[in-house]
C-alpha cells in the first residue's frame, strides 16, 4: 500500500473545488437580486468548465444569473457544471485510491438502458420549486416556500420509479423546514445544501432516470464489514463484501443494503431489530460466514438487490483473513455517472503494522511509514461491540477509506486487538445476527419494550 499518496496534493483538486464554494456561496443570498460577489462566484463556476462541453452553455448561464435574469434552462446549466465539478473531483481521488490500494477499477462495458420517463408534469414541477428555492437562497427560505414540496413529494411516492426523487425532496425539504426562516440562521450548511439542490435538480431532467444494467452474481460471498448509517426516523445497514464467481473470474467488492424506517427512540443494537428481518445476510456478516450466492441480481455498480431466496448460509470465514489473501486482487467497482461525488468514495482497505496516535482533541490517527492517516471514530455505531477505545488498542484495522473535510480518513469496520492478553477481532457489525453479549441484550431489551410500547399506542389511536 502506497501511504506517502495518503497526504501528497491531488493535481487540480484545490482548484475546482475552490469553483465549486465560490458556487456554493452564490446560493446562499440567491439569485434573485444578485449582488457583485455573487456575480464573481457565477463566473469562477463558468470558467471552471470553459475547456469543456459545457462552456458555452455555462456562460450563458452565468451572465443571465448574474443580471438576475436566470430561467429555468440556466439553472440547470449551472446545477449541470457544479455536478460536472465535483465528479471530475470525485473521479482523481478514486485514481488515487487505486494508486494507493494498488487495485483496479471495473470498466464500464454496458451502456445504460433508457427507461420510460415517468411523470413528466410532476418532474417539471420539482424543478419549478427547486428553481424558486436557488432566487430566494439559503436565507430566503420561509415555510410557505418550503411548504411548495409537499404536494410534489406526495404526487412522486405513488409511481415507484420516482421514489428516488420523492425521498430527496422530501428530505432535502425536511431540513430546509426545520430551519426557517433562512434570515434568522446563525449557520448554513453551504456545501451540502447546495449538493442536495444540484442533485435533486438534476434528477429531474428526462433521462436521468435510467434503468440499471442487472446482471447475476452465483459464486461465494465473503462479508468483510457493516456500515451502518443512522438517522433519526431511518436506518440502514450496508455490507461490505468481496464475491468470488463459481465461474473463476477474478473476485470483485460488491455491497449490499437493507434499510428501515424507525421511532427515534430506538437505538443502539435495538436497530438490528429492525433490519435483521430484512435480509439474512446480516446474520452471516455478524457470525462471520460466507454465504452461497445463486443468480443473485448486481448492478454494474457492485450492489447486490438482495433477495434471501437466492442465497444460503454458508461456512465460517475470518473478514481479516479474506482481506489479507483476496482484498488486494478484487476489483473496485464503476460509479454510476450521477453518483460521482467525493462524499460517495468507500472503499475498503486492511491496514497493519501502524502505530496509534492520540492528537490535540482525542482524534486518532494511524501513522503508517511515516505518514499519518486519520480514523474518523465518530462514524462508529453504537449498534455494536466496536469503540474508539479498541480501535486506539488495535494492531490491525479493517476499514473504509473515505475523503471527508478535504483529506484522506479511515472509518473503522473491524479492528484486531488484544483482550486480557487474548489477540481477538472485534467487529462493528458483530451484533447484527444476535449477541450474548450483556451491553447488547440490555439495548436489545431496550430497544423491544420502546417498540412494544409504541405498537400498543398505535393500536389504541387506531381502535379510537
Amino acid at each position: 500500500m502506497r501511504t506517502d499518496l495518503f497526504t501528497d496534493p491531488v493535481d487540480g483538486l484545490d482548484e475546482a473545488l475552490s469553483a465549486v464554494d465560490a458556487f456554493d456561496r452564490v446560493l446562499v443570498s440567491g439569485l434573485l437580486r444578485p449582488r457583485p460577489d455573487q456575480a464573481a462566484g457565477l463566473t469562477a463556476l463558468a470558467t471552471a468548465v470553459a475547456g469543456t462541453p459545457l462552456a458555452a452553455l455555462v456562460a450563458e448561464a452565468a451572465d443571465k444569473a448574474a443580471a438576475g435574469a436566470a430561467g429555468e434552462d440556466h439553472l440547470v446549466a449551472l446545477a449541470a457544471a457544479r455536478t460536472a465539478l465535483m465528479g471530475s473531483v470525485h473521479d482523481a481521488l478514486t485514481e488515487r485510491v487505486a494508486d494507493i490500494t494498488g487495485r483496479r477499477r471495473a470498466e464500464r462495458n454496458t451502456p445504460d438502458a433508457a427507461a420510460d420517463e415517468p411523470g413528466a408534469n410532476v418532474l417539471a414541477a420539482a424543478r419549478a420549486w427547486l428553481c424558486d428555492l436557488a432566487r430566494a437562497g439559503w436565507q430566503g427560505i420561509d415555510h410557505d416556500l418550503v411548504a411548495g414540496a409537499a404536494p410534489v413529494v406526495s404526487a412522486m411516492l405513488p409511481d415507484p420509479r420516482l421514489r428516488r426523487q420523492a425521498t430527496l425532496l422530501d428530505g432535502f425539504a425536511a431540513e430546509l423546514a426545520a430551519s426557517c426562516p433562512g434570515a434568522t440562521l446563525d449557520r448554513v450548511p453551504v456545501r451540502r445544501w447546495a449538493d442536495l439542490w444540484t442533485r435533486a435538480m438534476l434528477l429531474t431532467l428526462p433521462g436521468a432516470v435510467r434503468t440499471q444494467a442487472l446482471s447475476t452474481a452465483t459464486g461465494r460471498l465473503l462479508p468483510l464489514g457493516v456500515d451502518v448509517q443512522e438517522h433519526a426516523t431511518a436506518v440502514q445497514a450496508q455490507v461490505h463484501a468481496v464475491f468470488e464467481p463459481a465461474d473463476g473470474h477474478e473476485p470483485r467488492l460488491v455491497r449490499a443494503a437493507v434499510s428501515a424506517p424507525k421511532p427515534d427512540t430506538v437505538v443502539g443494537a435495538g436497530l438490528w431489530q429492525l433490519l435483521r428481518p430484512r435480509m439474512s445476510l446480516l446474520a452471516a456478516a455478524g457470525e462471520c460466514r460466507t454465504m452461497e450466492l445463486d443468480g443473485m441480481p448486481v448492478t454494474e455498480e457492485g450492489d447486490l438487490l438482495w433477495d434471501d431466496a437466492q442465497a444460503r448460509t454458508g461456512e465460517p470465514v475470518d473478514p481479516f483473513g479474506t482481506a489479507r489473501v483476496i482484498l488486494s486482487t478484487a476489483t473496485d467497482p464503476v460509479t454510476a455517472p450521477l453518483d460521482r461525488h467525493p462524499a460517495r468514495i468507500a472503499v475498503p482497505v486492511l491496514l497493519e503494522g501502524y502505530a496509534v496516535e492520540d492528537e490535540d482533541g482525542g482524534r486518532l490517527s494511524f501513522a503508517l511509514a511515516g505518514h499519518r492517516l486519520a480514523v474518523d471514530t465518530d462514524r462508529i455505531p453504537t449498534a455494536g461491540p466496536l469503540t474508539p477505545e479498541a480501535v486506539a488498542a488495535s494492531g490491525a484495522c479493517l476499514g473504509l477509506l473515505r475523503w471527508d473535510a478535504g483529506e484522506f480518513v479511515l472509518q473503522p469496520l473491524a479492528v484486531e486487538t488484544t483482550v486480557r492478553k487474548k489477540a481477538v477481532a472485534v467487529h462493528a457489525g458483530a451484533w447484527a445476527g444476535g449477541t450474548t453479549d450483556k451491553v447488547g441484550v440490555r439495548a436489545e431489551k431496550a430497544a423491544t419494550d420502546s417498540v412494544a410500547v409504541l405498537r400498543e399506542r398505535a393500536g389504541k389511536l387506531l381502535r379510537a
